[in-house]
């Protein structure tokens, strides 16, 4: 596809994905600090947390498997509903069960939404130049929308009612939620389909039906949801030691929250700038350089004196941690058949979101035993060694694309 035409419509795409993923960020937010409001305990609230990435775990495959058989507007059309509807019963019953289904529906949403933009994106590019290109910039999408979503509910909940915190404030909050599926709804209406390649298959040469796990067969495949899920890990590891080392140094709320917005922007700012640089990149060597990057990160983290020192570090991090994505997404529709990408996705996104539930319980107790900086030890030597399944990618990749040149 030109790339001016390109650029066009996956502006239209980043669009609409940021409505759909701020309503599930905006409820996310305001749906625990209501519980939290009305007396609920840490643990009912961190159960309703879970709610958000628990239907993503759930539907991921079979939504994978949906949009590979209907492609991009069906199934963004049931996830716009099930957001909406989500949001709308928080509305008229703002109590502690509805809010958990809200979670539920939010979070599916979400989840399948983004399957299906992925898969689109990724058909509309040609080459890995432009995947490269389009990857970069539909992750740009989800780390603008984790900003509008909380930030339209807190200004809503403190402006909207007699009184900052009243139930009426929370209540605008979640009507406004309500409405944004439908926001995406208009910026997707009029997207063409991407026609498919090959015909959509269910069951393998000898009548066996295709499991998404049959994929894992494949060793590249295998090596790189390996990668990601040793990088995706990473960021949930920061995101829970930050404040337990920042504690335990006596920083104050502000300090740990600087050292990890200063994360998040550096993720952000380096996605911004990879599609300038797409074509010059190669996958294989920015997901390796940004595991070994990682491992000496980790290691020097615990050594950092001050929140200035834990800072710079938390901005190395980003930048290494924020490029893997887009080039996870560009090697996976390189390497899978162009009629299972749906499902490819599904499975990625399946491991990548058990794992942000598990990780943070698993390594929360480890770090009473081993300590913070131990932890911080463990996963980087783990990274680093994971690094080797990165670099093989190299190998790979290039027999695909010889393969495909024939």
């Amino acid at each position: 596809m030109p790339i001016k035409t390109l650029g066009a419509q996956l502006f239209q795409l980043i669009s609409a994905q940021l409505f759909l993923h701020a309503t599930m960020s905006g409820t996310r937010m305001a749906a625990p600090l209501l519980m939290l409001r009305e007396g609920y305990s840490p643990a009912a609230v961190g159960l309703l947390l879970a709610f958000f990435g628990l239907t993503q775990v759930v539907l991921a495959i079979p939504a994978g498997r949906y949009a590979d058989r209907h492609g991009l507007l069906k199934p963004v059309r049931l996830s716009i509903m099930a957001a909406s509807l989500g949001a709308a019963l928080a509305v008229v019953w703002p109590i502690y069960p509805v809010l958990c289904l809200t979670a539920l529906l939010c979070g599916g949403a979400a989840g399948c939404a983004v399957i299906a933009l992925q898969r689109h994106v990724g058909r509309m590019a040609a080459g890995g130049a432009q995947l490269r290109q389009v990857f970069s910039w539909l992750a740009i999408g989800p780390a603008v929308s984790n900003v509008l979503g909380p930030v339209a509910v807190g200004l809503l909940i403190d402006h909207a009612g007699p009184a900052p915190g009243s139930m009426l404030g929370y209540q605008a909050a979640f009507a406004l939620m309500a409405i944004f599926p439908w926001l995406t709804w208009l910026l997707l209406r009029r997207v063409q389909e991407a026609p498919n390649s090959q015909p959509v298959k269910t069951e393998t040469e000898t009548g066996a039906s295709l499991r998404a796990w049959d994929l894992l067969k494949d060793r590249c495949f295998a090596k790189l949801m390996l990668v990601n899920w040793l990088v995706s890990s990473c960021w949930d590891v920061h995101l829970l030691i930050v404040p337990l080392i920042g504690v335990e140094r006596g920083m104050n709320a502000s300090a740990i929250g600087a050292i990890l917005g200063a994360f998040a922007l550096a993720a952000t700012g380096i996605r911004v700038l990879m599609p300038l640089m797409a074509e010059r990149l190669q996958e294989w060597a920015v997901i390796a350089g940004s595991m070994l990057v990682t491992t000496a990160v980790f290691a020097a983290y615990p050594f950092m004196p001050g929140a200035w020192g834990m800072a710079a570090c938390s901005v190395v991090l980003g930048m290494a941690l924020g490029v893997v994505q887009p080039m996870v997404m560009s090697t996976l529709h390189q390497i899978t058949p162009a009629h299972r990408h749906g499902e490819a996705l599904g499975l990625r996104m399946m491991a990548v979101t058990a794992s942000s539930v598990v990780v943070p319980v698993l390594f929360g107790s480890v770090s009473a035993l081993i300590g913070s900086a131990g932890v911080f030890w463990v996963v980087g030597a783990a990274v680093g060694l994971g690094s080797r399944s990165a670099w093989s990618l190299r190998d790979a990749l290039a027999a695909r694309k010889a393969t495909q040149s024939l």
